[in-house]
């Protein structure tokens, strides 16, 4: 997505483009006018490959590559893969294939794993130069010596190590002498700075254990706060994005470019999202796979950028909510309507209509001929003509949801009931005229007369009018699906916060997925491709499951439509 237009050039367009404006933005275009980077943009996306990506990786994609393509630069996928114990082949595979499917490609691909050499010897240098040393306290002991906010740190007794047995014990150390968490490489800074990240920080720990891509070359590795700031300088990242817990760590990032004299890459910090009825941390996230409390990383209700594409979300929507949330150096929550809304917004544009009823409730019509087949035209998308239509067949026994149905209706219904009229979806007028029912009592089923002049639902010679058309599909044409219902994940706007004694699965929704096993779609659909999204007329946006197998296919619910008479029935009835 990147565009061949220079930089220069870029840069000029975009300050003239009527545009929302965004402080980062305003830090790239000060510093192409100033020259800063010699007229470059160079950004990178830098995840570490620990679990899944999720929504909120989402807008740092779209903020590292949009501003990128937008003032004419390139943008890199790095992995911070500093810390092999939790890091694995598959998430690297996994967040490759989200970047993708956002509809971003990056520039260069590169790994932290791939400067090792280079970060080992800065070290080093740092070591010659007297500003690290090998400590020797425990991590117990290096948090008590760190200090508090409003007490300085002391120093470590091991500060003043001669540089040669720094040197000695570093090379020891990356030789495998010393076990995990025994020693570790401090950066010498200040032990009394106000900022606690500048407070002698840990450069290397001992960690003995195997590198998805290094193998057991190493058994050192580089801390983040090291790494990262390196490897934007080695990779001649010009404006380096990421969110505002980090923004304390920038002195540190800057102090070790400055002390190494490299590129002076510089990080810029933004507020991470926050989505209401949702948890965007990878350790929780994790916590719900392992227990099985959902099906995997991309259960539908997942918030996991695969969960949402699974759900039925477009690229396109997850782009446009980003853009329009915008960034700011305040965290707040973004309300999940107002992703919901995007997603209904893009569905609305290019889904194709069908005809699906989810709780059947079976309707015979008495008048209408025994054998009698007849092709209705339905209109596949009215927000896209060139979309055209589609055939549908109609016959004597239908099916309707049972919501469209009630033998007794209360006030301001106006769907199907005794004595009533009201039109099929581009078929024809119908009225109720006796019902069956079970031994329970229960309707099973509703008999019906039609008018045969208001074929397409047109309205009738005489001018009547009637107040509501429901869907329908033919009981001899129907093919069974399964379609799964799902609903938040968590019963609370912030799901973290717990009563005492309990973790934040205590808020999980108990019903948030409803599997409805027998519901019934129109022919179309047969053959329906895994990932395919369609509107259910009246009912929301679904699409087809991975898992589908012919024969069986399952449809998930990607977001309900608003449904005015469930708003109405909900008022009346007192609740929630």
């Amino acid at each position: 997505m990147n565009p061949a237009n220079p930089p220069a050039e870029a840069a000029v367009n975009a300050s003239a483009e009527p545009r929302p404006s965004n402080f980062i933005r305003d830090i790239i275009l000060d510093d192409l006018k100033t020259n800063k980077y010699a007229g470059r943009v160079q950004t990178r996306f830098p995840p570490e490959p620990n679990g899944y990506l999720h929504i909120g990786h989402a807008k740092a994609i779209c903020l590292d590559f949009g501003l990128a393509d937008e003032f004419g630069g390139k943008t890199n996928l790095r992995f911070d893969d500093t810390n092999p114990s939790k890091e694995e082949t598959e998430y690297v595979d996994s967040i490759m294939e989200d970047v993708k499917w956002l509809g971003f490609h990056w520039d260069g691909l590169f790994y932290a794993s791939d400067y090792f050499d280079q970060l080992h010897e800065w070290a080093v240098q740092l070591i010659k130069a007297g500003k690290a040393y090998v400590d020797d306290l425990s991590a117990d002991e290096i948090r008590k010596y760190r200090g508090t906010l409003t007490e300085p740190g002391k120093n470590s007794p091991y500060r003043d190590r001669p540089v040669d047995e720094n040197l000695d014990l570093f090379a020891r150390m990356k030789a495998g002498e010393f076990p995990d968490g025994s020693r570790v490489l401090r950066a010498k800074i200040d032990m009394a700075s106000p900022n606690l990240n500048m407070r002698d920080p840990v450069m290397y720990r001992i960690l003995h254990a195997s590198h998805h891509r290094t193998g057991d070359k190493w058994c050192i590795y580089p801390m983040y706060d090291y790494a990262h700031g390196q490897s934007d300088s080695l990779e001649k990242i010009t404006h380096s994005m990421c969110t505002l817990e980090f923004e304390d760590h920038r002195p540190l990032y800057s102090w070790f470019i400055q002390q190494l004299g490299i590129f002076p890459s510089q990080q810029i910090e933004f507020d991470r999202l926050n989505l209401t009825y949702t948890l965007l941390s990878k350790r929780k996230l994790l916590q719900l796979v392992q227990n099985k409390q959902v099906s995997g990383w991309d259960d539908p209700r997942m918030p996991t950028i695969c969960g949402i594409r699974r759900r039925g979300y477009t690229p396109e929507a997850i782009r446009n909510f980003c853009g329009a949330i915008g960034v700011s150096k305040t965290n707040g929550s973004i309300e999940l309507a107002m992703l919901e809304h995007f997603v209904r917004e893009d569905l609305n544009r290019h889904a194709l209509r069908v005809m699906a009823v989810l709780r059947p409730l079976k309707v015979v019509i008495d008048n209408y001929p025994e054998n009698q087949v007849e092709e209705m035209d339905a209109v596949n998308n009215p927000e896209e003509p060139a979309a055209g239509s589609r055939k549908v067949p109609f016959s004597r026994v239908l099916y309707i949801e049972q919501d469209d149905f009630r033998e007794e209706p209360p006030p301001k219904y106006f769907r199907l009931s005794p004595g009533r009229e009201v039109r099929l979806r581009y078929a024809y007028f119908i009225t109720c005229t006796s019902v069956v029912k079970n031994e329970k009592g229960e309707v099973v089923e509703v008999h019906c007369t039609y008018d045969p002049a208001t074929r397409g639902g047109n309205t009738p010679p005489d001018g009547r009018k009637v107040k509501s058309t429901i869907h329908w599909v033919s009981a001899a044409h129907a093919i069974d699906v399964e379609v799964r219902l799902y609903d938040n994940l968590f019963t609370k706007e912030d799901p973290g916060q717990t009563e005492e004694g309990k973790d934040f699965t205590s808020n999980l929704n108990p019903n948030s997925l409803e599997v409805v096993s027998h519901a019934k779609l129109e022919p179309s659909l047969a053959a329906a491709p895994a990932g395919s999204r369609y509107q259910f007329e009246r009912l929301g946006y679904f699409c087809v499951d991975p898992g589908s197998a012919p024969g069986k296919p399952v449809f998930n619910r990607t977001v309900a439509l608003k449904d005015a008479w469930a708003r109405v029935e909900k008022k009346q009835s007192g609740k929630p």
